[in-house]
């Protein structure tokens, strides 16, 4: 590639495209060659060589030391609190219904740097009206470096900026001193989120419990279709009776529809919930 100070060919990207494929199920695009070049330049001088090649043996040969690191450099984490916020009206109208008495479990498979789960916190106190709701969120992730930044719940005071000031006074502490300049969720909120790393194309997700609610938003338009069904297929079974499945404002699932039905904008049931 010219200009570069890593030899980096066609041979090397296509062998990138299928490494991340096997590992995590992200379908690298043609136009993501320059993308991969400059995430995994770091990782290269990082451990000291001069050619990808020689790296992505590295990958292959000593998976225990590098193969996560691969994995964190080429996934994307874009997200913002509330998101896409229709979902989380939708979910707060979810909670509501729920009848009084039971625990109530949540999943967000792709938690990133933890925006997403803080708002399902929040929604879950709000829908509630207390800060210990009967509710349990799981928020998973491939990428081990965004979810150490979700589990600390520290951000800088910018990202919350388009939150109300009573979501900010309510939720959030702002940093003083050496902090200033930062905002932390409230421990309350700690107290209803798990953070732990999956893989959606892991063998066991280790998961036992059904959800009223799947957050999976923004992650599946990186796998191909085939790899959506198969994710699709391993969790349509752990909704719960009335659960949902919510997908990214530019996902969908036609050729899925044996698994999940739509039910809402981008939100599904289970296919068989219908029958």
């Amino acid at each position: 590639m010219a200009g570069s100070n890593f030899e980096f060919n066609e041979r090397d990207f296509r062998r990138v495209c299928r490494m991340i494929y096997a590992r995590a199920g992200i379908h690298l695009a043609e136009h993501k060659r320059d993308m991969v070049y400059s995430r995994l330049a770091r990782r290269i001088r990082v451990r000291g060589l001069s050619r990808f090649s020689d790296y992505l043996d590295l990958v292959e040969a000593d998976p225990d030391s590098e193969e996560q690191a691969f994995i964190n450099a080429l996934t994307t984490n874009l997200t913002s609190f509330f998101r896409e916020a229709h979902h989380f009206d939708a979910l707060r109208e979810q909670l509501r219904a729920v009848p009084r008495g039971g625990l109530t479990d949540i999943w967000c498979c792709a938690a990133s740097t933890g925006e997403e789960p803080w708002s399902l916190a929040i929604t879950a106190c709000e829908a509630f009206a207390t800060d210990t709701p009967p509710v349990r969120i799981l928020a998973t992730d491939i990428d081990t470096n965004a979810l150490a930044t979700a589990a600390a719940g520290t951000y800088g005071i910018e990202r919350i900026t388009d939150l109300s000031p009573e979501r900010k006074r309510r939720f959030f502490l702002r940093g003083t001193g050496p902090n200033e300049g930062t905002a932390r969720v409230k421990p309350f909120l700690r107290q209803l989120v798990e953070f732990r790393q999956l893989n959606l194309l892991g063998n066991d997700y280790g998961v036992n419990q059904r959800f009223l609610a799947v957050f999976c938003r923004n992650v599946m338009i990186y796998f191909d279709k085939p790899t959506q069904y198969e994710v699709l297929r391993r969790i349509a079974p752990l909704l719960a009776p009335d659960g949902r499945f919510y997908a990214g404002h530019s996902e969908s699932f036609a050729h899925a529809l044996d698994l999940v039905q739509p039910c809402g904008r981008t939100i599904y049931r289970a296919a068989q919930e219908s029958r």
